[in-house]
């Protein structure tokens, strides 16, 4: 039976120019479910616009790892 584990990440875009500021937590998540023998499955992202003073969007990132045999 397959095994899965599903993470939410928020990616914060930057005030100013393009891109998110906080890549390398993506990152992070990810090597660290690979260690544990998961791999990367569907991504879905949904966006919100912030309404904070320090501004940027906001991506919330859903990240499905699958169990490797």
């Amino acid at each position: 039976m397959p095994e899965y584990v599903v993470l939410q990440v928020t990616l914060k875009e930057k005030l100013i120019g393009t891109g998110s500021k906080n890549l390398k937590e993506l990152e992070a998540v990810i090597n660290e479910q690979a260690a544990k023998g998961y791999r990367l499955h569907p991504v879905t992202t949904a966006s919100a616009q912030s309404t904070g003073f320090a501004g940027g969007d906001r991506i919330q990132a859903t990240l499905v790892f699958e169990k490797t045999k």
